[in-house]
């Protein structure tokens, strides 16, 4: 459980560091000096289901987002964007393929629980599918820079019917608000027979409906099993307590969607001889709370050398899988960990040869994946394959420490506070540590809007990170075939978190591509060095290079240029400021709110209507200026300069908000410094029955970076009030 990995304290530098580059630095060469990559294996999983997000269906609600901004719905979201539904309003997805089970990943308020309908085709189904707050809303006040997080949850209904693509299911809110993110469309297999010759856990005693406990018989079939299967049959199982003593026994269910186990730790055991077989069920946790001293896991501690977990639906538990001990050889694969409070799996010291792999993670507390080499290291283990999306309080994969350690043709996306898509690491949280030794491969991985901002920095984390935290990384660090798009600030990132200013070394970067990175391709913060080979960057928001070691006086990064480079030769010259993040690309969609989601300030706020409230999204929040105190300004930094067009002006939409008009005059400035003015104060009417919106055209012949509102009158109320300010390329 590492989102403690991240307790990073830095003062910003306050000087320049030299920057070391080779001849002919970043520059491209011919395609006949540097051949093409060789063809790679696709990144991620391959998985049984289909997700549609919800801003891309047709709805009646409100789309939030997109936002990155710590602590807030939308930036947890996939994609950053999400649909809120309020009583009666839906959602409507086109199926993307044939498919006969719904997952639905959403949130609803704190304290809350209710109901969505499901329509297929516009006819409703009996059944409606229950959603709930219970495992959301998580506070970890110990861990450095967390605010309450991990909003969505899953949940999943069989249809009862085939569904075949281009039908169209729907989901409706039914009282209780209800924010959708994402649906998994999936055709789920009929139930497994019973394998010859295995002892049912219901021969034992175990019962199916879920009333009475089932432990002593899952115990007692597990004992009479020795060396054969135990089954599960379909049904809901209630355990009260852990498993132990498991080795050399199958533990294997109907499927993941018909055998379901309810309890909150599965296996907990120090050790095992091993040979365990775990397959084709699911397990319900009730973890509702991050308790990091209770063992609240599926696996807590050893299955043993050979054994193999596949196949299963993981869900609403601490941690996955807590490896400590003799997992040698240990084969971790197609399964689904979902909403834990922690972290997904983690090899926790002692590995030795684990391959992990094929798996799919959503909605960790923690890492989604990481390799911790504690008391010993973990050698020769691997993450491969495998789709990591939305971690919402560290990485989305970490190793901290280890020898030969593989990481291979990962996907990952939406990484939020305290986290990177992918995490090189010597931070060692305790002792004996075994730093990263021999060749660390980092090898054809897709990182999708990943990197967040830090709060314990005041800066940002970039989408793949090698980090000298606790000592000097000495392993060869070999980052190859990697694609890095959307960053929302920069593509890799060499720091060392403990501000020691320890030297990363011996990192090769080779045939990257770089994609709409916000702040810079490089983010440099400590000494070292690294070479860079065929790494093409386009769109990136600020420059090419960061390079300003920490502290100021430890040394040099050298970036050197093994040829191939494009797109990315510039350098941010000012180390006593970070560069801002674009958050998209700096040459937008006309039709893109270049607003949104930006950095606000304000004169003055009332409470909770602070200055961020007005480039969220989401018009029923609202900034309120101090009360009685005209004229109060309201300022936005666009990130870019832009010739802004038009600007739209919201108030709640709300019928309970009157009619008013308030007096605005516009500003802009390219430097957040001298600010002119763009539209003289003039009154705007803000009406309920017109939707309480106004529109300001702007002549955009100017263009402009930071973006001022002055509010001099408010008929309404004596505050200047935006619910939301939208600017736009478009007149």
């Amino acid at each position: 459980m590492h989102a403690s990995a991240t307790r990073y304290v830095r003062l910003m530098p306050t000087t320049g560091a030299v920057v070391v580059l080779a001849a002919g630095m970043l520059t491209a060469v011919g395609p006949a000096a540097h051949a093409a990559p060789a063809a790679h294996a696709a990144s991620g999983a391959s998985l049984p289901f289909t997700s549609v997000e919800a801003e891309s269906a047709t709805t009646t609600g409100t789309r939030v987002g997109p936002d990155y901004t710590q602590g807030t719905l939308a930036s947890e979201a996939s994609g950053r964007q999400a649909v809120r539904l309020s009583a009666g309003q839906r959602v409507e997805f086109t199926v993307p393929r044939a498919s006969n089970a719904l997952n639905i990943a959403s949130s609803v308020p704190d304290g809350q629980s209710g109901s969505l309908n499901v329509y297929v085709n516009g006819t409703r189904l009996a059944r409606t599918l229950p959603v709930t707050s219970r495992y959301s809303y998580i506070d970890t006040g110990w861990i450095p820079g967390a605010k309450q997080h991990h909003f969505f949850d899953d949940a999943r209904m069989l249809l009862g019917q085939d569904v075949q693509p281009g039908d169209k299911v729907a989901v409706e809110a039914t009282g209780t608000q209800v924010t959708v993110d994402v649906a998994d469309f999936e055709q789920v297999p009929a139930a497994a027979a019973q394998p010859a010759g295995s002892v049912s856990v219901v021969s034992k005693g175990a019962d199916p409906g879920g009333t009475g406990d089932s432990t002593e018989a899952f115990r007692d079939a597990i004992a009479a099993a020795q060396g054969g299967t135990v089954w599960i049959p379909p049904g809901d199982y209630r355990l009260t307590s852990s498993l132990g003593g498991v080795q050399n026994v199958t533990l294997q269910g109907a499927g993941g969607w018909y055998s379901v186990l309810h309890t909150s730790r599965f296996i907990d055991q120090a050790g095992s001889s091993g040979n365990v077989r775990i397959k084709d069920f699911a397990v319900m946790g009730e973890v509702t709370e991050r308790v990091d001293s209770s063992p609240d896991n599926f696996v807590n501690g050893a299955l043993g050398p050979g054994s193999s977990v596949s196949g299963m639906w993981i869900q609403h538990m601490k941690v996955g899988m807590w490896l400590m001990g003799n997992n040698d050889h240990l084969v971790v694969e197609n399964n689904r960990v979902l909403d834990t409070t922690a972290d997904g799996i983690n090899l926790n010291g002692t590995a030795k040869g684990v391959v992990v792999r094929d798996n799919f993670l959503r909605n960790q507390g923690d890492d989604s994946l990481a390799m911790w080499s504690l008391y010993s290291p973990d050698t020769d283990s691997s993450f491969e394959n495998n789709t990591v999306s939305q971690p919402n309080l560290a990485n989305g994969i970490a190793v901290y420490g280890g020898t030969d350690i593989s990481v291979k043709n990962n996907l990952v996306s939406d990484t939020n506070a305290l986290g990177s898509g992918i995490a090189i690491s010597n931070q060692k949280f305790l002792d004996p540590f075994s730093p990263l030794a021999g060749t660390i491969t980092v090898d054809g991985n897709t990182l999708v809007r990943t990197g967040a901002m830090n709060p314990n920095w005041n800066h940002p984390m970039g989408a793949l990170r090698v980090d000298s935290y606790d000592s000097a990384i000495n392993a060869s660090v070999d980052i190859t075939h990697t694609t890095i798009s959307d960053s929302p600030y920069s593509a890799f990132e060499f720091v060392s978190g403990g501000g020691h200013g320890y030297p990363v070394k011996n990192v090769d970067v080779t045939g990257a591509t770089v994609r709409n990175t916000g702040t810079v391709v490089v983010q440099a913060e400590t000494q070292g060095a690294a070479a860079f080979s065929d790494v093409t960057a386009t769109q990136s928001g600020a420059a090419g290079v960061y390079n300003c070691p920490y502290p100021a006086d430890s040394g040099s990064f050298a970036l050197t240029d093994g040829g191939g480079n494009s797109g990315w030769s510039s350098t941010w010259s000012d180390c006593s400021t970070w560069p801002q993040p674009g958050q998209g690309d700096p040459d937008p969609d006309p039709n893109r709110d270049l607003a949104r989601g930006r950095p606000a300030s304000a004169t003055g706020s009332q409470d909770v209507y602070t200055p961020g409230k007005a480039v969220d999204g989401d018009a029923n929040s609202y900034w309120e200026s101090t009360n009685n105190a005209f004229p109060q300004s309201w300022t936005v930094d666009l990130g870019s300069s832009y010739a802004v067009r038009r600007l739209v002006l919201k108030l709640p939409p709300s019928s309970a908000w009157g009619a008013r008009t308030q007096t605005v005059s516009v500003l802009g400035s390219v430097d957040g410094s001298a600010y002119s003015t763009v539209v003289g104060a003039r009154g705007y009417r803000f009406d309920p029955a017109t939707g309480n919106t106004a529109t300001v055209s702007l002549p955009g012949t100017t263009r402009l970076r930071h973006l001022r509102l002055t509010v001099s009158a408010n008929t309404g109320w004596p505050a200047g009030q935006f619910g939301e300010v939208e600017a736009y390329l478009t007149p």
